[in-house]
């Protein structure tokens, strides 16, 4: 016969096992490839739109590319801030995940989602001033890693590596 040393469980060890129990229920169960798959949709559909304005702008209108690209992503931008404003695009994030969140058309998003829920407190204390709590982050890295990235080629240049 054979005696099991099992201490009995102390409430502290039932709590977390119940807890435990209560995170598995509540936690959503997501299909990884069927959300890969809507994300790319998305994020293709968005870069598929840019390409055709591309097109457009170049083919049909006669602008050379620099400012048919210009051109282009104004008009991205301006698309995902309305359908920012009429509140489509965050159901867009939510269907596309991350791929809704391409480059121009996320970052535009990010600034005009914040304008419109910080306009109540006002021009400047509301919007002016929280206007980039989102994008700040993504301005400040983006012009910091240009600029080491720079010194870099900078130093490389001088070194006769680059």
């Amino acid at each position: 016969m054979t005696q099991t040393n099992q201490k009995p469980q102390t409430t502290q060890q039932k709590k977390e096992q119940e807890y435990q129990q209560h995170v598995e229920q509540v936690t959503p169960k997501y299909n990884l490839l069927w959300r890969m798959c809507k994300a790319f949709i998305t994020g293709g559909i968005i870069c598929l739109f840019g390409q055709f304005i591309l097109n457009y702008a170049t083919n049909n209108m006669g602008l050379d590319k620099e400012t048919a690209a210009s051109w282009c992503s104004m008009l991205l931008v301006l698309t995902s801030v309305l359908l920012t404003g009429f509140n489509l695009y965050p159901k867009l994030v939510e269907w596309g995940g991350g791929g809704a969140l391409v480059p121009i058309t996320g970052f535009a998003n990010s600034v005009a989602s914040a304008a419109i829920e910080y306009q109540k407190e006002g021009q400047v204390f509301g919007i002016g001033c929280k206007i980039f709590t989102i994008a700040g982050p993504v301005i400040l890295f983006g012009i910091f890693t240009s600029w080491a990235l720079g010194l870099l080629y900078w130093i490389g240049t001088l070194l006769g590596i680059a």
